[in-house]
């Protein structure tokens, strides 16, 4: 069938891809992703399980802030929509997708996490007129491909979506007390255009985009809150202009160049408090690749962002000192700051693969990027290589990588005057070893262990007389895990893997502090899923998940551990704003929430006609209600608490015609 590549890259060099390569109807029918290609990273190895409606990629114990994605070489901001139910990108315009969990190549700069960098696939050129229309209780979504009229060796494609989610969760948000001004909506779209100017070159015109928007009305505040009422509203959205060009120049000799105008906007309020950020940036990246022998190819490039920001903020400043710690959020003075810039963070990069024998290969990199906020040049020497001990059927692999990673400061940390202009990049050092294994010609197995350590990490501290916090590079952490993959490779029936990751994240917030489990940790995160064609156009499929519960900081003991103080006190009474402050039973993410699981089926069905397809799906997510906990929530004085759960069963039917 038609191949849809999912690349895990890890601690290889992105120019030797391993590739765990998913047909299509594998990606199609995973249960528990709405049939969303890039919601099926959450199932790999190395993923963490963001918590219901975030829409996040946690990757190896790193922040989300931490993961870069890329569509066709140019970062944008977000890969979700609204709740993580959709990705901005269809599943039918995806060539492959490329994840770096760690110890990725040189290519890749700013970021100390992991990279997903999503490939657009070229416009069929069968010279027909080809489309689809799709509907489900979430969104829908039509295509339209084909060539060009009048124009030689040209084809287009064209897209959209729009989700009515606002349909079904407004009356839901009404019920619970929130007023709805406007339901929640997103939007994506996609053009692309497509030439080959040359026999060896091809050149690539596209334009993409999302936009996600939510307003309530809250008429009674939480009582932990007392001034946190009027509307909350949430609205994000990007464009991207890009030109992407490709040319073999010689048998020896390529050349890869990508340049992209865009412009991401944020704003985010809450009655009197917002946020507003606009950025306009231009992107681009060159690479030339030479063969200089039989073993040896050289790749050099340069990556440039730059652009204009503009930032709008009020929001609560710190306590004053005197004021007790824990007061509500709503009730502290207000601080105002209007802010915009420019910046420019240039990069050059190398690296030279390596291959002394068929069975051996060494990429050794170089990156050198600068940043004009910090005025801050950063060097970053990476290594990767794998060597096959045992070549042929079964194939073992051992493998391995280490490399320097700088990730620079975010706008708000280092734009004055909330921001300290002195503040330096994050770096990690990434270490990775692992094996591969060849089973039976369908199964294979793997095993990788990591481990990074992070330095320099930016923290707020309170200084004394001022309400504003003052930003420095005083945290340091560690990461360390191991990920296993047992995946059955697609035949005619079947198609499965079972993933398992075991990790431990920590930071240490300053010098002096004790070193503290995050709050995206999670020590155990095993997926187990597999589809099975079962003829007649019927197909079934099902995913389980088990993972360690998130960590909270608790304000109240839970009643049912044994060390529960049923009589202590949790919160005082503060008359100036007429609440409860609550006081922390322990220290930040000091309690797990209980383990989650879930288990997630789908049933498709699908009809061929002579011209034209009909197939319709029913994916269920939480079969069996399992009330899975998200949070503690507390009452006004903090006497009692209750589990916050997610999502309960939630099905999901869909319709899709094509031609």
């Amino acid at each position: 069938g038609e191949g849809l590549e999912v690349t895990v890259r890890g601690d290889r060099p992105p120019r030797e891809v391993t590739k765990r390569t998913l047909e299509q109807r594998e990606i199609n029918r995973i249960p528990g992703t709405n049939g969303d290609a890039l919601r099926s990273l959450q199932n790999l190895p190395g993923v963490a399980r963001p918590p219901t409606l975030a829409g996040l990629l946690i990757v190896r114990g790193s922040g989300p802030q931490d993961t870069q994605t890329f569509v066709d070489g140019t970062q944008v901001p977000l890969i979700y929509h609204f709740g993580g139910l959709s990705s901005v990108v269809p599943t039918e315009m995806l060539e492959k997708i490329d994840f770096y969990p760690g110890n990725f190549s040189a290519k890749y700069g700013r970021v100390q996490g992991g990279i997903v960098d999503v490939a657009l696939r070229s416009p069929k050129e069968d010279g027909e007129l080809h489309g689809l229309a799709q509907m489900d209780l979430i969104d829908a979504r039509v295509l339209l491909e084909g060539p060009v009229p009048f124009l030689k060796n040209t084809r287009f494609m064209v897209a959209g979506r729009r989700s009515y989610i606002g349909e079904s969760f407004g009356p839901v948000l009404e019920a619970a007390g929130a007023g709805v001004t406007q339901a929640p909506v997103y939007y994506d779209y996609q053009a692309l255009l497509e030439t080959e100017p040359t026999p060896s070159s091809r050149l690539r015109l596209t334009f993409f985009g999302s936009d996600d928007a939510l307003e309530l009305l809250l008429s009674d505040p939480a009582p932990n809150e007392p001034a946190l009422s009027g509307n909350v509203g949430l609205h994000t959205a990007f464009q991207r202009l890009q030109l992407r060009y490709d040319h073999e120049l010689t048998d020896r000799d390529r050349l890869d160049a990508v340049l992209a105008i865009a412009r991401d906007d944020a704003d985010f309020g809450v009655g009197p408090i917002y946020f507003q950020l606009d950025l306009k940036t231009l992107s681009g990246r060159l690479e030339v690749a030479r063969r200089l022998s039989k073993g040896a190819v050289l790749n050099a490039g340069v990556d440039v962002f730059a652009g204009l920001y503009a930032v709008n903020l009020r929001a609560p400043a710190p306590n004053r000192p005197g004021e007790p710690p824990n007061q509500p959020f709503s009730t502290r003075s207000l601080q105002e700051v209007s802010r915009d810039g420019s910046f420019f963070y240039p990069a050059g990069y190398v690296e030279l693969e390596l291959a002394p024998s068929p069975q051996a290969k060494i990429v050794p990199g170089l990156r050198v990027d600068y940043q004009d906020l910090n005025e801050q040049l950063t060097v970053s020497p990476r290594v990767n290589g794998r060597v096959d001990v045992v070549q042929g059927f079964p194939r073992t692999t051992v493998k391995g990588g280490v490399g320097v990673f700088h990730q620079p400061p975010q706008f708000q940390e280092v734009i004055p005057p909330l921001g300290n202009p002195g503040l330096k990049s994050t770096r990690a050092l990434h270490y990775a070893a692992g094996v591969e294994q060849e089973i039976t010609r369908h199964i294979e197995a793997s095993a990788e262990g990591f481990y990074k350590q992070l330095d320099a990490l930016v923290v707020g501290v309170n200084r004394p007389g001022s309400i504003q916090l003052d930003y420095q590079n005083a945290g340091s952490g560690r990461v360390i895990g191991g990920e296993f993959l047992l995946k059955y490779k697609p035949d005619d029936r079947f198609f499965g893997w079972a993933a398992y990751t075991l990790s431990r994240s920590t930071r240490v917030p300053g010098l002096g502090e004790p070193e503290r489990l995050v709050s995206f940790d999670q020590t155990h995160i095993l997926t187990v899923l597999g589809s099975y064609r079962l003829g007649d156009g019927w197909e079934f499929g099902a995913r389980f998940r088990l993972v360690s519960g998130n960590l909270v900081t608790p304000n109240v003991c839970n009643v049912n551990a044994q060390s529960c103080d049923a009589y202590r006190t949790n919160a005082l009474f503060y008359a100036p704003t007429g609440t409860y402050t609550p006081i922390p039973f322990s220290g930040p993410s000091s309690e797990r929430l209980p383990p989650f699981h879930q288990l997630d089926l789908r049933l498709d069905k699908s009809w061929k006609f002579k011209r034209w397809q009909l197939s319709a799906y029913l994916d269920v997510q939480n079969v069996y209600n399992n009330a899975n906990s998200e949070a503690i929530q507390y009452n006004y004085n903090y006497t009692a608490r209750q589990y916050v759960t997610g999502l309960p069963i939630l099905p999901s039917f869909g319709l899709r015609g094509e031609f």
